[in-house]
């Protein structure tokens, strides 16, 4: 044995306690580790519908903005007039112990930041492009971070999960047999002995009684 453990009943009892303790946390992070696959599979086709739309959004909005800067000209001092987005909001929730993260973007009334005397519907069809862009970003940025986060935690509850299934059960339950034998080889040596014993007394009173009789 790696362990140096000295064969007692008590270092069998903490041993046997130890080996219980182990196996039901490893059923423990086996059933964590499942549980945040499931969560993950299922960000993953989201996320896979999301990439898709969102590639799709940006091509219309690019393609408007150049239509846009073709019939406007360069719209620069127009684009300074959209103003930044200060409306997302992140809360998180836990799932297994993992924080996943809700990204929210605030509804806004329906508002135009640029005149409509100067611009056209080209300008107008890019700024509705790219707030569905926005929109499908914020989304995509939830989901992502959430499979990121998922992906460390299942990692972690793999290799927990294998230190225990690999090294610390097979320890432990070495230890248990080598005490187990070791308890029944003394027992073994402790019958024998009061065996030899006892068959030394018997031999005694019979010698001591032929003796008496003669």
């Amino acid at each position: 044995m790696a362990e140096q453990v000295f064969p007692t009943k008590g270092n069998l009892i903490k041993a046997r306690k130890t080996l219980a303790l182990c196996k039901m946390g490893y059923d423990l992070m086996d059933k964590k580790r499942n549980i945040l696959i499931r969560e993950m599979m299922q960000l993953l086709d989201k996320a896979q519908v999301l990439r898709s739309t969102v590639e799709d959004t940006y091509k219309q909005a690019y393609a408007a903005l150049q239509e846009a800067n073709i019939t406007l000209g360069v719209i620069d001092k127009l684009a300074e007039s959209v103003p930044v987005e200060n409306g997302i909001e992140v809360t998180y929730r836990s799932v297994m112990g993992v924080d996943i993260p809700d990204v929210t973007l605030k509804e806004h009334e329906p508002f135009v930041p640029y005149g409509f005397y100067s611009t056209n519907s080209q300008l107008d069809k890019a700024y509705i492009s790219f707030t569905k862009v926005k929109e499908i970003t914020v989304m995509l940025a939830e989901v992502d971070n959430s499979v990121y986060r998922l992906a460390i935690a299942i990692k972690k509850a793999q290799r927990r999960a294998n230190a225990l299934q690999n090294i610390l059960i097979p320890r432990y339950e070495e230890m248990v047999r080598f005490i187990i034998d070791s308890l029944e080889e003394k027992e073994r040596e402790e019958f024998s002995r009061l065996k030899v014993i006892k068959s030394f007394k018997l031999k005694k009173s019979l010698e001591a009684l032929k003796k008496e009789s003669i």
